[in-house]
């Protein structure tokens, strides 16, 4: 498995990066990992931490390259859901950390991928959105239902109203599950918290990727210094896990 990835993580405007990202390489599978601390509740930064280090155990303990892709990742989503859970269990309802997550799986010429929230994942190829992760948000609702055009989503008042996550209630959260998604050589996965998706256009997003000689580092560095000056003071944490393919060896 021949490839190239990287991740960055910074902190924007906020007083706390609550933020977890992680790229996990094995001999015959990687795994991408991003997760989002919710801030409007207690230990966000905690939830996501918690959050990425069930994921990465489970990657570590998995044989490779992983049997039953989608089972592994539903598998994990949902120990990672029941440990956030764990964390706030002594705190009211309203108190309980939470967090957002986004894995992807990638193998045998192939992705897979799994989210709760809204951390999103895109498939790029030569700078063209080809595919992306569906938010679990209210907004995402009415775009689907083509009730609202995507200029109007980025402004909306509710566009950071999340409707399930892991942590809080017992209860397995919806989770998205995205079948085998076939990889050609230069093809591109870029995962992202929402303080990267909000400030910048998914085409915008795309574009960055067209140029395969770039490191992938500097092409996330420059996307999430971008995404910071975009949203000004107010800008969230910015967090994004990107592997280039490479082809077989």
């Amino acid at each position: 498995m021949r490839i190239d990835y990287a991740d960055v993580s910074l902190q924007g405007g906020r007083g706390e990066n609550q933020d977890r990202v992680t790229v996990a390489v094995g001999e015959h599978a990687a795994l991408l990992i991003v997760a989002d601390g919710m801030g409007g509740y207690a230990d966000g930064g905690r939830a996501a931490e918690v959050a990425r280090q069930t994921v990465l155990e489970a990657f570590r303990q998995v044989a490779q390259p992983v049997f039953d892709p989608l089972g592994f990742l539903h598998l994990t989503l949902g120990r990672a859901h029941e440990a956030v859970v764990k964390l706030g269990a002594q705190a009211a309802l309203d108190q309980r950390p939470r967090a957002t997550c986004a894995l992807c799986l990638v193998q045998q010429g192939a992705s897979w991928w799994a989210h709760v929230g809204d951390s999103r994942i895109y498939h790029v190829r030569g700078g063209k959105l080809i595919g992306r992760s569906r938010d679990h948000s209210h907004v995402e609702g009415l775009l689907r239902e083509g009730l609202i055009t995507p200029e109007q989503a980025q402004a909306h008042p509710m566009r950071n109203y999340v409707e399930c996550c892991l942590g809080g209630g017992p209860i397995l959260p919806d989770m998205a599950l995205t079948r085998r998604r076939p990889l050609e050589v230069g093809d591109a996965l870029l995962l992202c918290t929402d303080g990267l998706w909000g400030p910048l256009k998914d085409e915008e997003l795309a574009a960055e990727f067209a140029a395969p000689a770039t490191p992938l580092r500097d092409t996330l560095l420059e996307l999430a210094r971008r995404a910071v000056r975009r949203a000004g003071t107010g800008s969230d944490n910015t967090s994004a896990a990107a592997l280039r393919w490479l082809g077989d060896k």
